[in-house]
C-alpha cells in the first residue's frame, strides 16, 4: 500500500513538471530524488544529444523496495529536455537482488537501443538485459528484448537462459512495461 501511495506521489510530481515545454533537467528531479546514473546518445536522430536517467528516491537505504524511475528525454537546444517518456517498473528496486544486494548493474545507449542491466541472487545468480527500441518514424519505444541467464555459482559454466515472452518484443509500449511478468524459458 504504501509502494502504491509512493508511486501516486511521484506520477503527480511528474506531472507537474510535464508542461510540453522545453525543461533544464534539474526540472525533472522531484523532491527527495536524485540521478542513480544517466546515459546519452542520440536516439531519435535530430542531431541533438537525448538522455536516459534513472532517478533513485534519498530514502531508499530505509526502504529497499521504493520505485526506481527510468526517464527517457529528448534534447532540444541550449540543454534544455522534454520528456518523451517515462516508467518506474523497469529499473528493479535496490532490494530485489536478493542476498547478491542492489541488482542495478549499468545501463547503455547505442543509437536508437538503450538496454538496463541487472545482475543478482546467492547460490543462484541471474542476469537479466533489458533492451528498448526508439521508433523513428513513430517517436514511441517499444520493448526489443528481455532476457538473461541464471547459474548456480557452483557451476557457473552451466547457464540457462531466461527470456521475457517474446511475442511482446517490437510490440509492448515502454511506458506499459513491467518487469513482474512471467518469465518463460
Amino acid at each position: 500500500m504504501i509502494r502504491l501511495l509512493f508511486a501516486i506521489f511521484v506520477i503527480l510530481l511528474f506531472a507537474l513538471n510535464s508542461s510540453g515545454q522545453p525543461q533544464t533537467l534539474r526540472s525533472f528531479i522531484p523532491a527527495d530524488y536524485s540521478i542513480l546514473d544517466s546515459a546519452s546518445g542520440d536516439m531519435n536522430k535530430d542531431g541533438r544529444r537525448d538522455l536516459l536517467v534513472i532517478l533513485k528516491n534519498n530514502h531508499e537505504e530505509n526502504n529497499g523496495d521504493i520505485v526506481r524511475p527510468l526517464l527517457v528525454l529528448m534534447g532540444g537546444e541550449k540543454k534544455l529536455y522534454e520528456l518523451a517518456a517515462r516508467n518506474d517498473s523497469v529499473v528493479l528496486c535496490k532490494g530485489c537482488g536478493g542476498v547478491f544486494g542492489d541488482p542495478y548493474a549499468g545501463m547503455t545507449v547505442k543509437n536508437n537501443f538503450f538496454s538496463i542491466e541487472h545482475y543478482g541472487g546467492s547460490n543462484w545468480r541471474w542476469t537479466r538485459i533489458i533492451t528498448f527500441r526508439y521508433d523513428v518514424k513513430t517517436g514511441k519505444i517499444y520493448l526489443h528484448k528481455d532476457a538473461g541467464d541464471s547459474f548456480h555459482v557452483d557451476d557457473p559454466g552451466k547457464t540457462k537462459p531466461y527470456s521475457y515472452t517474446r511475442e511482446d518484443y517490437e510490440k509492448l509500449l515502454f511506458s506499459n512495461y513491467s518487469y513482474d511478468k512471467i518469465w518463460r524459458q
